[in-house]
This record gives structure tokens, C-alpha cells and sequence, in this order.
């Protein structure tokens, strides 16, 4: 889908592609394009639309480039509009001294927030004016995903070191919290990193259209680009903090995870070694010898039932001196 954006007199039209651009075009937002899109866009507007491949490279040159007088920039992108499941996609950005060419294949909540702007913001009248606005937008989408962040951290935190993290003495229902509790960790994780795959993508583009586009800026986009820059550095400290806080909880429950497994060990430990000497006992009269004292004696029944009772009992009481149980 291809929707076209113009600043006449105030008005907004988005819709299909036609023969002609419409008259002082700011913004042409591709959404998951098609063949005649692509082409329609790339013959009328005079760039080269990236694909979704190209717009996934990951390095430097590749997603921050200049091509005569346009800027080619791509960065990953928060997508759908729940922050819990969010999930990250391409954007690419096609930045002229015209208008704006931008190139997506999912929603995403911040384009449609700056296009809603659009009708009624006299700032985004150009189209370095609508780019601008997108990242502006999208720093304050990874800052909401960080507070959502913050507090999935802290309530896994309270769980954790608040004595609510096993829920039951059953060994069956704390191995299951165990779990869920590593499995809530490894989600923070993930969408930490998510984060900070956005803040960097933002503050590269930002610092480099800053560093190739200074002349060209007027003193207001300037000051908005070094505004979001300092935003993501402060929003990629805070992500750090994060960050290192759910490797502190993934290493605490992992701790936890141990003990439970050392109080295993030492069930299985206890048990064994009470069973070894009484098995020893069994073992020794059960010897078939023709000749064995203990066979003549009238309370040898009881007293061979004693020794290997008091074989089991004295393990177990020099376990319980111990402090194992």
C-alpha cells in the first residue's frame, strides 16, 4: 500500500498511487509495497526503494549512506501496536530536500502517530520537518517499551527476592515456578535487547543526517536532532541499567535453581548412605556359612533386627546434627 501525504493548505490525502504526484508532496509512505508501488514511487519521485533484505543489513555503510542530494537511512523499528509482544521490523527512509520516501513492511504505531500530525501540525510541513517527527516518535515508543520494561523487571524482581518464587513446598510446583521464573527473565532479556537494537538505529540516523545534512538544516531541525540524540544516549544509559539488572534476577534465579538442586543431591545422599549400612548388616548374616555364631544364640533373630535398625538411625542423627535436615 502506498500513502501519499501533501501540505495544501492543511489538508492530508493518502491513497493509492496515480500518473501524477500530487502538488507540494511531503511524505510517500510505502506499507509492505508491491512491484507496480515500487515502481511508481522509484519513477515519479526519482530514487531506489530498498528491499526488505537490503534494509536488514546490519552494517554501517549499508543502512546509512548519501546518494547526490538524498539520504539513504534504515533502522530497525518497534512494530505492533502491544509493547508487550512487540516485535522488531525494517524501516527504511528515503530523506530529500523535497519530501520524504519511507519504505515499511508491518504497522507501526509511530508512523501512524506523526501521519496523524500531519493534519494539523504547521511543523510538518516538509519533509525533513515529517523525518524529524518520526524520530522524535520513535524514541518515545522505545522509551514507553523501557518503562513497560522497568516494571516486568521489578515485578520479577519482587518475586524473586520477596520469597514468592517457589509458591508451594511441593517440589513438583517449585520446579515449575523455577522455570517460569527463568523463562520471564530470558522475555526481559529479549526485549531489552529489542530496545536497544531501536535507540541505536535512531541515534545513527540522527547523528548522521546532523553530520552530512548540517548546512542544509535549518537551526530548528538541528536543535531537534541533537535533542534526540541526547534523548537516546539518556535512554540507552537506562537500558544498560536494565539490562544489567535482569542479568543480576537471570543470575539469582539461577542460584535458586541450584540450591534446589543441591537440596536434591543431599536427599538423594542422605537416603543412601542410611541404606548402605544396613544393607551391609543384611548382607553379612545372609551369608550361607555352615558355621556363624549369631545362628546359636536364642535372641539372635532380634538382636541382628537391632544392629541394622541402629544402623539406619545413627546416619540419620549425625545428618540431623548436621543441619542437613
Amino acid at each position: 500500500m502506498l500513502k501519499i501525504y501533501r501540505d495544501v493548505d492543511g489538508t492530508v490525502r493518502a491513497g493509492q498511487p496515480e500518473d501524477t504526484l500530487p502538488g507540494r508532496v511531503i511524505w510517500m509512505d510505502l506499507i509492505d509495497p508491491d512491484e507496480k508501488e515500487i515502481a511508481f514511487v522509484q519513477h515519479r519521485a526519482k530514487v531506489r526503494v530498498p528491499t526488505k533484505e537490503a534494509l536488514s543489513e546490519i552494517e554501517a555503510s549499508s543502512r546509512l549512506s548519501k546518494q547526490g542530494n538524498r539520504l539513504y537511512l534504515s533502522a530497525p523499528v518497534v512494530a505492533h501496536a502491544s509493547i508487550e509482544h512487540a516485535e522488531l521490523s525494517p524501516a527504511g527512509f528515503i530523506v530529500g530536500p523535497d519530501f520524504l520516501v519511507t519504505v515499511r513492511f508491518d504497522a507501526l504505531p509511530a508512523f501512524d502517530a506523526v501521519a496523524d500530525r500531519i493534519k494539523h501540525d504547521e511543523s510538518l510541513s516538509s519533509g525533513m520537518g515529517v523525518f524529524v517527527a518520526l524520530l522524535e516518535a520513535m524514541v518515545d515508543r522505545g522509551a514507553d517499551a523501557l518503562e513497560h520494561l522497568a516494571t516486568a523487571v521489578d515485578h520479577v524482581s519482587r518475586s524473586v527476592f520477596e520469597g514468592n518464587l517457589r509458591g508451594s513446598t511441593s517440589s513438583r510446583n517449585a520446579n515449575f515456578t523455577l522455570r517460569l521464573a527463568l523463562s520471564k527473565v530470558g522475555r526481559l532479556g529479549d526485549r531489552s535487547s529489542k530496545a536497544r537494537d531501536v535507540l541505536l538505529g535512531v541515534g545513527r540516523m540522527a547523528s548522521f543526517t546532523l553530520d552530512v545534512c548540517h548546512d542544509m538544516l535549518s537551526d530548528e531541525f538541528r536543535d531537534q536532532l541533537h535533542a534526540v540524540t541526547k534523548d537516546v544516549a539518556s535512554l540507552s544509559d537506562y537500558e544498560t541499567h536494565l539490562s544489567d539488572k535482569t542479568q543480576f534476577l537471570l543470575d539469582a534465579v539461577l542460584g535458586f535453581i541450584t540450591i534446589e538442586q543441591n537440596d536434591i543431591f543431599k536427599v538423594l545422599t542422605i537416603a543412601s548412605v542410611v541404606g548402605v549400612p544396613p544393607t551391609l548388616m543384611a548382607g553379612i548374616w545372609g551369608m550361607n556359612f555352615k558355621f556363624m555364631p549369631e545362628l546359636g544364640w536364642t535372641w539372635g533373630y532380634p538382636f541382628a533386627w537391632a544392629v541394622i535398625a541402629l544402623s539406619a538411625i545413627l546416619p540419620l542423627l549425625w545428618f540431623w546434627r548436621r543441619g542437613w535436615f
